[in-house]
């Protein structure tokens, strides 16, 4: 099953009031292990690498946010400031000129958005935590 469809799906939740989306990249991977469950043939996918994935798995699964803290968030070789996590289920990263990312998992899940410098990350906030809870509330 591809879960592409979601990155179709999280970028159009980003939008605001004037149709301006705030993501341009997201993916999906499984808290265990951080196996991909968005594809990388999409054009709007995240292209995380399998020590990327593997790294924001674990500190979700593990509810360990400490490496993040001391080292950054690394998603497409880029290392993001931690700016903060919230109840062991949301992460938010920010670097400066590249943009924001924000990471939230589900029970099986994480879902990861990144916001373009100068759009808002509480659009992307808004359309991550849409996605994660509708797979929450399928068991997922």
């Amino acid at each position: 099953m591809s879960w592409d469809s979601y990155i179709d799906n999280l970028i159009a939740q980003s939008k605001d009031a004037n149709g301006t989306v705030h993501v341009d990249k997201a993916s999906i991977i499984g808290i265990d292990g951080g196996a991909k469950w968005t594809t990388d043939a999409h054009p709007n996918a995240l292209k995380l690498n399998p020590d990327e994935s593997a790294n924001i798995a674990n500190a979700f699964k593990s509810k360990d946010f400490t490496g993040f803290m001391a080292g950054g968030i690394s998603i497409k070789g880029e290392k993001y400031q931690f700016l903060r996590e919230e109840d062991g289920k949301v992460v938010y990263g920010k670097k400066k000129d590249i943009g924001a990312v924000t990471l939230q998992a589900s029970k099986t899940a994480v879902v990861i958005a990144h916001c373009p410098e100068g759009c808002q990350q509480g659009n992307a906030n808004k359309a991550v935590a849409v996605i994660a809870e509708y797979l929450e509330s399928i068991g997922m």
